[in-house]
């Protein structure tokens, strides 16, 4: 059974519903047979979106030696978290290096936080500079932004860019507090941008709580919404493999079965998404 896909937005591009992302053990330096195993078992199972960052330890690097010649057949998405533009080009100079390839599909301004962030990012020799000079030379199809912590963050930025997509946490503790699924997901849908899933599992968290058997209902809720995909981080290929079987088996929640999730998390959900170690 193949894994389903999806329309990243108004790219046009169709990606598979869950995308391997760049943590997990991925975020490491020195596991590179480990790496290898795992981003080349994830495209032989059928995964076409794969993610990265310059912030992620040895990510790109591992990318860099496991694609070789199956690049060409791949999704594949890094991120920038400059501010500046001379700091986004150079940050981009060397993910290509790291990565092996000569361009992106996607290259992301990664976690915008704060309206400092936004100032920098959008003024003058700001890192978006950079962004619409790699896309005008062909260095990455197509150009996202990334949140984190702030939907408010995020909504401004999608609202003073046309960035293309859009990486933001999508579980059932959003609703808590500062929600991204109601405060970004209507706008990014509008403007028909690409809407990725990430977070999926509470930054893990989920897997804590006693009641969950499965972290399927998260991955189902995820995808529910309407994203284009979920990107997860795996520790290894039992964790892959157990997500891409979410992906072929999934089937969407009913409202219901969305807010019976949302009331099981709510409890624990503001201590789940913004604790702090």
């Amino acid at each position: 059974m193949s894994i389903p896909k999806r329309k990243l937005g108004r790219t046009g591009v169709e990606v598979t519903v869950f995308g391997l992302g760049g943590e997990g053990i991925l975020r490491t330096h020195g596991y590179e047979n480990q790496a290898y195993q795992l981003i080349n078992r994830a495209i032989d199972l059928g995964v076409n979106y794969f993610e990265s960052a310059r912030a992620y330890s040895g990510s790109e690097a591992y990318y860099g030696l496991a694609l070789k010649e199956r690049r060409k057949d791949l999704f594949l998405t890094s991120k920038s978290h400059a501010r500046d533009r001379r700091g986004a080009w150079s940050h981009l100079q060397e993910t290509l290096k790291n990565m092996k390839t000569d361009h992106l599909d996607l290259w992301q301004v990664h976690d915008v936080r704060t309206p400092e962030d936004v100032g920098e990012i959008f003024g003058p020799q700001g890192a978006i500079e950079a962004f619409m000079e790699a896309k005008k030379k062909g260095l990455t199809r197509f150009v996202g932004v990334t949140g984190h912590d702030d939907p408010l963050i995020t909504r401004r930025c999608i609202e003073t860019f046309d960035f293309d997509t859009v990486l933001i946490p999508v579980n059932p503790a959003e609703p808590v507090y500062k929600s991204y699924i109601d405060q970004v997901i209507p706008v990014a849908a509008k403007k028909g941008m690409g809407i990725v899933a990430m977070k999926v599992y509470l930054r893990g968290f989920a897997a804590k709580l006693p009641w969950f058997s499965s972290m399927e209902p998260f991955f189902r809720f995820a995808l529910s919404q309407p994203v284009s995909l979920a990107v997860i981080g795996c520790d290894d290929v039992e964790q892959l493999e157990q997500n891409v079987a979410f992906a072929r088996a999934f089937r969407p929640m009913s409202e219901d079965e969305k807010q019976d999730l949302i009331d099981d998390v709510y409890p624990y959900g503001r201590k789940l998404m913004y604790y702090k170690p």
